[in-house]
C-alpha cells in the first residue's frame, strides 16, 4: 500500500509542478488523472515492489538540475558550431566506461548522454557505453566522467 500512496504522491507533485495552475478545477483535474494512473499500474501490476519511487525524489531533482545546466551548453555549442563556418564539427565514436552499479543507473546515464545536444548513446553494455558525439571538445567531456559521476545511483538495483 505503501507504494500506491507513494506513487500517487510524487505524480500529482510532478503533475502539478509542471501545470503551473492551481485552480481547483485543475487540481481536480489532476487528481483525477493520478488516481486513473495509479489505478491502472496497480491493475497491470507493474509496480516495482522492492523500492519506494519516492527515495530516489531528491537525489534526482538535484540531477535535473545538473542535467539542464548540461542541456543549455551543449544546446549553445552545438548552436556555435553550426552557425559559425569556423567551430568545427569533428564527429566522434567513443567508448566510455559504466561506473554505475545499479541498472537504473546505467539507463539513467545513457539517457542523459542522448538528451544532451550533440551525444547520442549507440550501445549500452555490462561495462562500457559507446557515444557518438558531434565534436572532440564533447567526446573530451564526457570521457572526464563528470555526468559519469553526478548521475545518483539507486540502491538495491545492483546487476548481478
Amino acid at each position: 500500500m505503501g507504494h500506491i500512496i507513494n506513487l500517487a504522491a510524487l505524480l500529482f507533485v510532478i503533475w502539478a509542478g509542471l501545470s503551473g495552475h492551481f485552480t481547483p478545477l485543475l487540481l481536480g483535474i489532476g487528481l483525477a488523472s493520478t488516481a486513473l494512473a495509479v489505478h491502472l499500474a496497480h491493475r497491470m501490476d507493474v509496480f516495482d515492489h522492492e523500492k519506494h519511487p519516492a527515495m530516489l525524489t531528491f537525489r534526482l531533482v538535484r540531477y535535473w538540475i545538473y542535467l539542464s545546466v548540461e542541456v543549455v551548453k551543449s544546446s549553445i555549442d552545438v548552436t556555435r558550431r553550426i552557425l559559425r563556418p569556423g567551430k568545427s564539427i569533428s564527429p566522434q565514436v567513443v567508448p566510455l566506461p559504466l561506473p554505475q552499479k545499479s541498472e537504473l543507473a546505467r539507463v539513467i546515464y545513457a539517457n542523459s548522454i542522448t538528451l544532451t545536444p550533440g551525444t547520442v548513446t549507440l550501445r549500452l553494455t555490462d561495462d562500457t557505453i559507446l557515444v557518438h558525439a558531434l565534436s572532440k571538445e564533447a567526446a573530451e567531456e564526457l570521457a572526464t566522467g563528470r555526468m559519469a559521476s553526478a548521475v545518483p545511483e539507486i540502491p538495491g538495483d545492483e546487476k548481478p
